[in-house]
């Protein structure tokens, strides 16, 4: 699509990149905070006035007449978006049995996994026609979204989830944790894609082929790593990700075919799957009594992770080649391994006051 707006509004490359920026800027910010004033305004509400606000943003980017105006509904979107994705997971989870949270998990990573994977092919086949279409169909989407949001009311005052949980030194950590497996073996595709055109020659079309193998098995992986996490603890299944993703993207830079190649990538991408499962599951029970503020640290420190990767390995394989550069990543995945272990096995239960129905433990039965 970039090529289409570098058109539409007379600009450079500089200027359509800027839409990505602006994007992602407000959206890791707002994170930082979405998911504990969701939490105290109401998860419904707070959901259904996000992607409200989200189909208004991306219907005046459709309609948008000028590059500034159409950044300005990029940067909506971001803003808006960060109040979805957290407070759909803490909701998610407080509607699964406590021995199923990480199935739940696993199977919104699932969907997670086919949107992205989808996404650039729906948009593109949209873009061929006109690229404000590909805008048209998201304003459609968020607003048949709307009418779908998370249970959970408004919190009164006494109940509302305090700020001092996000200050705790295990949201830290695992927060920690998240950046680094995006400065790792889940934020590489960038390199990726590098190695496939200039080791082995292949063109932009099939370069996203090899990137999409990595999605694809995030989409089948996502309710077996659910499982996994569920039967071993999310912070031992995202310990041996983290271990086996690392060594895995060691390999990328010694692979001597396009086979080995492809191949490597696949197991990192399987081994990305389980982390991003065994890390959300933390997360979502990090905080119980403020589960989507939990969420949407994390989250923050995940993208934050994302957009640090390039500025961190780029250079580097710009000065010592990209071999270097994918051993700094890997590296950089077994220092998550270090991060997820004072963590312990992750608590997940229902969040107080949250407005869904609550589990009791049967009673004692009593003898005669």
């Amino acid at each position: 699509m970039l090529p289409e707006l570098r058109e539409a509004f007379d600009t450079g490359d500089n200027g359509v990149g800027a839409s990505l920026t602006v994007y992602f800027v407000p959206f890791a910010l707002a994170l930082l905070v979405s998911g504990t004033l969701g939490e105290r305004w109401g998860r419904r509400r707070t959901v259904q006035l996000a992607y409200l606000g989200y189909a208004a943003a991306s219907l005046g980017c459709a309609l948008a007449p000028t590059l500034p105006l159409f950044l300005a509904g990029r940067a909506l979107q971001g803003l808006a978006n960060a109040f979805t994705t957290p407070l759909l997971l803490a909701g998610l989870v407080d509607l699964a049995e406590p021995s199923r949270v990480g199935r739940a998990v696993g199977i919104y990573a699932s969907f997670q996994a086919t949107g992205q994977s989808l996404s650039p092919i729906v948009g593109g086949t949209a873009t061929e026609l006109d690229w404000r279409l590909a805008f048209v169909g998201i304003t459609v989407v968020a607003l048949l979204l709307a009418a779908l949001p998370p249970p959970g009311e408004a919190r009164p005052a006494a109940s509302a989830p305090p700020w001092r949980t996000l200050l705790l030194p295990r949201v830290g950590l695992l927060g920690l944790a998240a950046a680094g497996s995006s400065l790792g073996c889940v934020g590489i595709a960038f390199l990726v894609a590098l190695q496939a055109r200039d080791a082995f020659g292949l063109g932009p079309s099939a370069a996203g082929l090899v990137l999409l193998c990595s999605g694809l098995t995030g989409l089948v992986l996502g309710s077996a790593w659910g499982r996994v996490t569920d039967v071993v603890g999310s912070r031992r299944a995202g310990m041996a990700a983290a271990v086996a993703g690392g060594g895995l993207v060691l390999l990328m830079g010694q692979a001597g075919s396009l086979t080995i190649f492809v191949v490597v990538w696949v197991g990192v991408g399987a081994m990305s799957s389980l982390l991003s499962v065994a890390v959300q599951s933390l997360a979502t029970g990090l905080v119980p009594a403020n589960r989507g503020g939990g969420v949407s640290a994390t989250l923050a420190f995940r993208f934050g992770g994302l957009a640090l990767a390039p500025l961190a390995w780029l250079p580097l394989a710009g000065s010592s080649g990209l071999d270097t550069a994918f051993t700094g990543a890997g590296l950089a995945t077994f220092v998550v391994v270090v991060l997820l272990f004072p963590l312990g096995r992750s608590v997940a239960g229902p969040s107080p006051g949250w407005g869904g129905p609550t589990r009791r433990r049967p009673a004692p039965t009593r003898g005669p």
